[in-house]
């Protein structure tokens, strides 16, 4: 019974203990309220620097013409651990008369992706990389189902 008790009490102190040590940080940042690090998000939008390391959501580069890099490899779609990207291809004619594989659609469902990173590590073309967007609160769950190639898009200029 003795022992019973002894290690109830310890437990209590302990527990005391722990929850001053977790105060003593607290009461620190504030009695100094300069130094406090915390984002008061939303209203700090405008001024919101996020780490460059971020992983939002997955994009498609496209240039100034219209352009990307996605040569429907479909090695995205491969590494995705959780079927988040589906790539459908198609095949155009070449000017010498030859079928070459082409990005008909690239869809990517935002919804099921774990933003792991594995699609952007295995792109042999680094066609699409993680913007730091991270505000996807939709009422419409089919909102978050994405086409990444813009309309009218197509393949740039020397890459294979």
């Amino acid at each position: 019974m003795i022992t019973f008790l002894r290690q109830y009490f310890l437990d209590i102190y302990q527990a005391v203990s722990s929850l001053l040590k977790g105060m003593k940080l607290t009461g620190y940042y504030f009695t100094h309220p300069k130094e406090i690090i915390t984002e008061q998000y939303p209203d700090n939008r405008a001024t919101l620097n996020l780490p460059e390391r971020f992983r939002g959501e997955v994009v498609m580069l496209h240039d100034e013409n219209n352009e990307h890099a996605c040569t429907g490899c479909s090695a995205c779609e491969l590494a995705c651990p959780n079927g988040t990207i589906k790539i459908l291809n198609k095949f155009d004619i070449t000017p010498e008369g030859k079928k070459k594989k082409a990005i008909d659609t690239f869809v990517y469902h935002l919804e099921l992706c774990t933003m792991c990173n594995l699609c952007i590590v295995a792109c042999p073309t680094d066609a699409i990389k993680m913007a730091q967007t991270f505000e996807h609160s939709v009422f419409d769950r089919s909102l978050l189902t994405k086409k990444l190639n813009l309309p009218g898009s197509k393949l740039r200029e020397g890459v294979e």
